[in-house]
């Protein structure tokens, strides 16, 4: 199943007095799209807690600005895919036109015994499903 972009809807606080998105704003909308695509691959019920991931790594590549009027898509996608890391890179597109460009690095994560684990295997099984549909 090809999952669809994230859809981002600007709010009135992420505009800055340059009047596009601030900077710091695109690190929520990657997240927002990682959760978007996580309900797609693993459901609503993923215990994550238990089955989680920790943030390791953000980068931005701002190439335009966002304005308030623009309607963003986000696309992700799987880089690379280790024992208990996996890398997943963003584009912001509106109108097919790409805005920005972002990675982040991700870590299996057991909240509960506050440790780092192997990437549970459903988890694995859907980033290298995603993967092969690049």
């Amino acid at each position: 199943m090809k999952i669809p972009p994230a859809p981002i809807q600007i709010r009135f606080a992420d505009i800055d007095i340059m009047g596009h998105v601030n900077n710091a704003i695109y690190l929520s909308y990657f997240e927002n799209t990682r959760m978007h695509y996580f309900k797609y691959m693993l459901g609503r019920d993923w215990d994550w807690n238990k089955d989680g991931i920790i943030l390791l790594k953000n980068e931005v590549e701002y190439i335009r600005p966002v304005r308030m009027t623009d309607s963003p898509e986000v696309t992700m996608k799987v880089d690379k895919i280790g024992n208990k890391s996996f890398t997943l890179s963003y584009e912001l597109a509106v109108k097919g036109v790409i805005y920005c460009k972002g990675l982040s690095i991700l870590v299996g994560y057991d909240n509960e015994n506050h440790k780092s684990i192997a990437i549970p295997t459903l988890m694995r099984t859907e980033l290298e499903k995603l993967k092969s549909e690049q």
